[in-house]
Formats: structure tokens, sequence, C-alpha cells
């Protein structure tokens, strides 16, 4: 079916500013790069207006100048955060005694179990019942080396004093719980530094190998600590990174580069099954990374496994913007990104459905343009399957720690500078998420044991990290994070509001257990905000690594359920108790819903339509994603 014309208006909710290029289909040379503020005149000569705004501009360098020393970390709203919690635990006499009380009472049971275990008192503990227990994710000290004195004392003194500290951050009444969680945090990230598992004389297992390879161990780790500084600021990727090659070992599915516009290059895959489903598969990945973790290795890529079950398979690659596309906007990314590569694909495939499919903040552009194609009566979508993404934002877990209005302020004056978020910004947030896996425990294997890094795929790709245009993250944090419009229906797109109500083709989610990116909970509530049939599927594994689950992949597991639009609403916590669990990978039971969706026994289509205007112009997987 023919989609109603659409204009290609503009997001009116972002101030006024040229319109970028038309979409082209060939090969696009970049634009020239803005130019330059004129120079002020003389202070003399100065008016108020020009005044105030050579006097932001000034405050806006010295904030930029200020975050690179910072990772992109306002001061400001740490301060704030942190004299709110400290007014308030000073005035809260009662907690400080009952901490004191705490730290008393638990001090001289410990001292108490630590002299059984060192046999001071001529008995003795067993060392396999620890006097505190770390959480279950925490495996620092885990091994057998931890467990004998005085090891023990170090590790159980530390987690002692990392839980006062806990209850000392939390449950502080008057507390805003922004900066409830903003202090808890910093004050665990602190604590993490000084772990004993950290350093040379406090961790056991780094003594034994001291002695055993005669130092060196440190020895290796300071050449890689050499190595790691040089790499740094050359800015290279990863020594075994380098082993994995795009388009030769990963993002290597064949296929067709058939658009390419200022903003994407548009993949059509090659079909590898004598027949295939009539209706084609567009994925739309997230711009914050690379396309290819959808298409890795050829054991582990889904796009291939899509290909050989007879789907036909297209995907967007993003280019990785540069300070030139600074005004590059969200609704750009629907515009030339969705819209555009729909065009594509109606064109190659006249006359059929497609499911949409979007990973991560791919899967919320996927779900503005398809809530918008609703509200203007445009019905190319059969489906839409949203991979770990977002539409409301309230609840988006620990990533919220970095987002208020001080600190997207910082943000805005640290990209006004350069006129993108650099990947050192992106990696510092997401890497203090997770500090003990990847900051602290590489530390201490990579330079304290010396132990070389080794690195699969998709370690390899999430190495291989892109920039965000100045503008698009802007209003990205701002319209969706800061004030959730898209989940509140106040998001507009083209001057007018979009719904996700309006949405009514079947929808596909899949959260992720682990997820600090979008926590599953958050990706469940597509099921109050859509009046359409959803699927749920919660899988084991994290923001990527759930995601890249093929069959065979041990430890899988996954809940599923379908909740039809007139079925009434189950919380999500009851839902997780009340849904059995499956073994293995939930990519068959996903491909399932689409053939389910599909019309099988379709001839496979030209690679393009040169008629069209979409022909085929190079082997997959193009050349934006080569672009460092």
């Amino acid at each position: 079916m023919t989609a109603p014309s659409r204009p290609a208006g503009r997001n009116r909710a972002a101030p006024e500013r040229a319109a970028p290029q038309p979409a082209t289909r060939a090969p696009a040379q970049a634009g020239p790069a803005p130019a330059l503020a004129p120079m002020p005149p003389p202070a003399a000569a100065l008016d108020a207006p020009s005044y105030g705004r050579m006097t932001q501009s000034t405050d806006r360098m010295v904030r930029a100048l200020q975050g690179r020393f910072t990772l992109g970390l306002s001061p400001a709203s740490l301060l704030i955060a942190y004299l709110d919690w400290l007014v308030h635990f000073s005035n809260s006499l009662g907690k400080i005694g009952e901490l004191n009380q705490n730290a008393a009472g638990k001090t001289i049971a410990f001292l108490i179990h630590q002299a059984r275990q060192a046999g001071l008192n001529g008995q003795t503990a067993d060392p396999s019942q620890p006097f505190i227990s770390p959480l279950p994710q925490d495996r620092r000290f885990s091994g057998p080396e931890w467990q004998k004195w005085p090891f023990n004392l170090y590790a159980q003194s530390f987690l002692l004093a990392e839980q006062w500290w806990h209850y000392a951050t939390t449950d502080v009444r008057g507390v805003a719980k922004h900066h409830e969680a903003m202090v808890s945090f910093g004050a665990r990230q602190f604590l993490d530094m000084l772990a004993p598992s950290n350093f040379l004389a406090t961790n056991p297992d780094v003594i034994k190998a001291t002695i055993e390879q005669g130092g060196q161990n440190l020895v290796r780790g300071f050449q890689y600590f050499l190595d790691d500084v040089e790499r740094a600021i050359s800015a290279k990727r990863p020594q075994p990174a380098q082993a994995y090659v795009v388009g030769q070992n990963v993002g290597a599915t064949p296929g067709k580069v058939v658009l390419r516009n200022e903003l994407i290059e548009l993949i059509q895959y090659a079909p590898a099954t004598d027949a295939v489903m009539a209706e084609p598969v567009l994925i739309v990945p997230a711009w914050i990374m690379k396309y290819y973790i959808l298409d890795l290795s050829a054991h582990n890529s889904l796009v291939r496994y899509l290909v050989e079950k007879g789907h036909t398979v297209f995907m967007i690659s993003w280019k990785n913007p540069g300070p030139a596309d600074r005004e590059i906007g969200l609704d750009d990314y629907r515009r030339l990104g969705v819209m555009a590569a729909l065009d594509a694909v109606e064109a190659i495939i006249p006359k059929r459905k497609v499911h949409g499919v979007g990973y991560c903040l791919g899967g919320t552009d996927m779900a503005i343009a398809a809530a918008t194609m609703a509200r203007d009566g445009d019905d190319r979508l059969a489906s839409m399957t949203l991979l770990a993404a977002q539409v409301d934002f309230e609840d988006a877990g620990e990533i919220m720690l970095f987002i208020d209005e001080s600190q997207v302020t910082y943000l805005e004056d640290l990209m006004w500078d350069t006129g993108v978020l650099d990947t050192k910004q992106m990696a510092g947030a997401f890497q203090l998420l997770r500090s003990n896996d990847l900051i602290w425990s590489r530390l201490i294997s990579h330079y304290l044991l010396g132990e070389p890094d080794t690195m699969n795929d998709l370690m390899a790709w999430n190495s291989d990290a892109t920039r965000m245009p100045y503008r698009m993250h802007s209003e990205y944090l701002r319209e969706l994070f800061l004030d959730n419009k898209l989940a509140k229906g106040r998001y507009l797109v083209e001057g007018r509001p979009v719904a996700l109500t309006d949405i009514r083709v079947p929808i596909f989610a899949v959260g992720t257990a682990t997820d600090h990116v979008a926590p599953w909970k958050s990706v469940y509530k597509i099921g109050l905000l859509s009046d359409a049939d959803v699927t749920f599927l919660l899988t084991s594994g994290g923001h990527n690594a759930g995601i890249v689950s093929e069959p065979g992949k041990k430890g899988r597991r996954f809940q599923m359920t379908s909740r039809a639009a007139t079925d009434k609403f189950i919380d999500a916590e009851t839902w997780k108790a009340t849904t059995p669990s499956t073994d293995g990978s939930w990519w068959p039971a996903w491909q399932s819903w689409l053939a389910q969706r599909s019309t099988p026994g379709a001839a496979p289509p030209s690679m393009g339509n040169a008629k069209a205007g979409y022909a085929p112009l190079y082997d997959a997987p193009g050349q934006y994603v080569q672009q460092p």
C-alpha cells in the first residue's frame, strides 16, 4: 500500500535553524563547518543584548574547559547534592545516634569474630562463615586466599565500612531522592577506590603472583600501563580489539548499501534461502554506538540468524558525527533515519508492510516514528519490536544520576564548545556505573597481576564508540529524560504532539535482567503506554550481552507473556514472580512471533531498485561504519 505524502517538517519544540540538506541516494560530501561567530565590538560600543551574549559565551567556555577535567560531571550538581544530604544528616540526631550505636556494637562483635579466626582466644572459627557477606554481584573477595587471616580482616573491615556508609547516606529524611542517590553513589565510588583488593600489599592474589613470578607481573603491568597511556593520547583502539575487523570477521553478513544520505547508510542483506517472508524487517540500531552489535561474528549475528530463517533484513548504519554536524537534531534522526529508510524499503519491496525493530536509542526513535505514522494515517508498519528500549524515562535507572538541570546545562556547554559529545564522556559515565567490573577489576588483572587483556567480539565492538551531535543530544536529554515528553503525550513532531496510545500494530518488547542503561521495569512500561497487543520478554544478561544471546549460548533463560490490548495490566514485580522461565536463547521465540505475522513463500526481492533511485552503491558494511 502506498503511504500518504508526508511533509518533511521540523520539530518545532526546538529552536529554529536552517534545515539540513535533503536526503540523497548517492555518496554525499560533508558540508563545510559552521562559520565562527564574528568578534564582538569594543566594550564601549556594547549594548545590553550583545553584552549578554558575550558574557554568556564566556561562561560557556569556562564550563566547557572545566568539563574536560571533570569528565563532564557538573561540580555544582555534585555540591548541591552533598550539601542537601549534609544539612539534613547533621539535623538527624536520632539517625546519627543509631549509626554510632551500630558502629560500636558491630565493631565489638567483629573484633571477637576476628580473634576467633586468628585463634587468639584458644578458639577457632570456621573461615567459611564470614562476619559480613558481600552482595551477590561483588566477587572481589571470593577467592580462597581472602578467607585467611589477615586478608579476611581487611576484606571484612572494608565491607563493614561500606555497609555503614550505605546506611549513613540513605533514608535521611528531607533529602531529595535524586540527591540521596548521587551521594550514596559517590560514597560507594570513593570506597571502591580504597578497597583492599586494589593494592599490592593487601591483595593476597597479587602478593602470591609477585612471589611466584619474581615481580615480573608488575613489570608487565607497568608496560601495559604505558601502552594504555600511549593509546589514550593517540586515540587508538585497544590492541586486542584490532583483531576484529568490520567487514571481515564482524559485520560481515553479505549485503549492499542501497541508500546513503548525510546521516545514514541503509544496508539490504542478501537472501540466504530460496523463499523468504514477504514482509521485510527494518532494524534501527542506536547511534550511540556502531550498528554491528547486531551483526557480530557469524555465530552470534542476529542479522545472519534472521536471514537464514527466511527474513529479508534491512539495517541502518549511522554516520559518526563530527563538529560540522553539530546542528543535526533529534527529529533529523527520525526523518533522515527511520522515515528515509522506510521509504527505501517500500520502494524495493512495494505493497508490503514492514516489521520495524529498534534497539536502545534506536527503539525510542522507532517508537516516535511509529506514533507519528499512526497520527498521520501511515500504516506501513506490520509490527514494532523494541530491544532494551525505553519510551518512559521516569525510572531510567542509575544513568539518571548524571542527568539533572545543572548536569544537562554543563554537558550542553561542553558540547557547544566542540560540537559533539565525545566518546570519552559517554564511556566514563557508563564505566562509573559498573566501576568494579570495568575499572578496578581491570586495574588488578592488567596492572598488578600482569595479565594481558582478552577481548571477544562484543568487547571489541564496545571499544568502537561514536560521538553525539550537540543539538540532538541536548534535545534528547531535555525533552525525553528531563521532561519525559514522549510518555506524557507532549513530544512534538512537525509542530504537533504524538501519542504512543495511537500505535495499534503488535508490539514485542525485550528487557534484560541486569540492564544498567534501560532497566527492564522501565522497558516494561510500554504495556502501560500503548493500546496495542504487547508481548513482553525478559531475558538474562545486561544491555548488550542480553540482546546478543544466540541459540546454544550456555546459561541463558527468559520469561515471556503476551497481553491483548483489552487485558488488565499486571505490575512488573507480579509479572516477574508469576511468569514461568524458559531455558535458552530468546531469539527463536521472537523469530517465531515475527513469522506468525509474516507471509511465507515469497521470492527473494532484488537487491535495491535502480529504477526507483535505490541502486546498490557498494558492498556491506558500507563506509559510515568505518569512520573513526
